[in-house]
């Protein structure tokens, strides 16, 4: 299969739909600026050297189906249900759904998810389905957003960042706190579980880059709290208390704005990554 495509190929079905958030390619690219550039001792859990397949489910634009081709021998299948997603793939791409993948039994060496578990309302049914698809291994890299940490020259970021995490921790549907999913393989039946803290560090300096630049003018905008405003109100927050962070939130854009002009401006956010891995018991 060529660049994005999809099919029946490798042992895959046709693919299914389940209820799941969806991202665009633009939001999947920031959220997963940076990952793996530095380090990826983490990534040793996953025993890469000793694999002919690996999937990657909900692979969204492949940021992690790169790092994986270039760290294992094995043939990477990224797979997504959002097929536009799969056109920025950079080899195998197949079009499928986590919690019914369409795939043979013991196909795989290696199913592996990035970010994806914390956004599934039944992770564990993803992970049965990963046990039923590996004939070795299944490992997850997912992040502890209650734990992530934003350091800012613009006051404002740390303090008004921290309340609209609360809010939307609160208010998510699923466990975007999820970090370690220990249990959550016990669970399944996995064997010789495994894990390992990655430790993402994003910083803003200048120079600024354009990525930098965007994310600037879109909290100056207050754009993206305008796309969470639903959950911001699930999680507690009143209409009023929303408003008004909407108003700080873009006066804090403009500051930013400002300081970047006089190159003044500097951001670091840490975010805690967890990868859990775990083998195919025997009798699976």
């Amino acid at each position: 299969m060529g660049k994005g495509s999809s099919g029946t190929s490798n042992g895959f079905a046709p693919f299914v739909t389940r209820l799941v958030r969806r991202f665009s390619a633009s939001y999947l690219e920031d959220t997963r600026q940076g990952m793996w550039e530095d380090s990826r001792d983490a990534l040793e859990l996953l025993a890469l050297e000793s694999h002919e397949l690996i999937v990657d489910v909900g692979a969204g634009t492949g940021e992690l189906s790169g790092v994986l081709s270039a760290e294992s021998p094995a043939t990477v299948v990224a797979v997504d249900r959002d097929r536009s997603l799969l056109q920025s793939v950079d080899g195998a791409g197949v079009q499928s759904d986590a919690m019914a993948l369409g795939m043979a039994d013991n196909i795989a060496d290696l199913v592996v998810c990035q970010a994806l578990l914390i956004n599934l309302p039944d992770p564990e049914s993803a992970l049965r389905e990963f046990l039923r698809c590996s004939n070795d291994r299944v490992g997850a890299i997912e992040p502890d957003n209650s734990q992530v940490r934003v350091e800012s020259s613009v006051a404002a970021e740390t303090r008004l960042t921290r309340t609209a995490r609360t809010a939307y921790i609160e208010g998510v549907s699923t466990d975007v706190t999820l970090g370690e999913a220990r249990s959550l393989f016990e669970g399944v039946g996995f064997e010789n579980i495994a894990t390992r803290r990655y430790t993402l560090v994003r910083t803003i300096e200048p120079p600024y880059d354009e990525r930098a630049i965007r994310a600037a003018k879109r909290k100056a905008t207050a754009s993206r709290l305008a796309q969470q405003r639903e959950t911001l109100l699930a999680g507690g927050m009143t209409v009023q208390e929303y408003e008004q962070l909407r108003a700080e939130w873009r006066s804090m854009g403009r500051a930013i704005i400002t300081a970047m002009q006089n190159e003044a401006y500097s951001r670091k956010e840490t975010i805690p990554f967890y990868v859990t891995a775990g083998t195919v018991p025997e009798s699976a």
